[in-house]
């Protein structure tokens, strides 16, 4: 029985089996602004769950004013949790980790 299990010349281990060499990695500053995008976004989600908690803390013993710094400090942290997590995203599929994938709704009406 000639060639290989891959259907190829006897002898070679893949015969007609072709691949382009890999990229050379290198630094991409655009990647490198999105990664430190969400960095920033990440920390200002930590001050501001932290900045929730004492106000938080404040406004149950008795300083009826920092409820408005809760509420503020709340949908400041989820804004800036979302923002990280779309620049996370945006990332990976830039780096080739997640695909873009954009269904479009096919209609089944006749």
């Amino acid at each position: 029985m000639s060639g290989s299990a891959g259907g190829g010349p006897a002898g070679t281990p893949r015969g007609g089996a072709r691949r382009a060499a890999k990229p050379k990695r290198r630094l991409r500053p655009g990647l490198l602004g999105l990664a430190l995008a969400a960095l920033v976004a990440l920390a200002a989600w930590g001050f501001l769950v932290w900045l929730a908690i004492g106000s938080g803390r404040s406004a149950r013993g008795g300083d009826s004013a920092q409820w408005g710094v809760l509420a503020a400090a709340s949908l400041g942290a989820v804004v800036s949790l979302f923002v990280c997590l779309w620049l996370v995203t945006v990332l990976l599929r830039k780096v080739g980790i997640l695909e873009e994938t954009r269904r479009r709704e096919q209609s089944h009406r006749h």
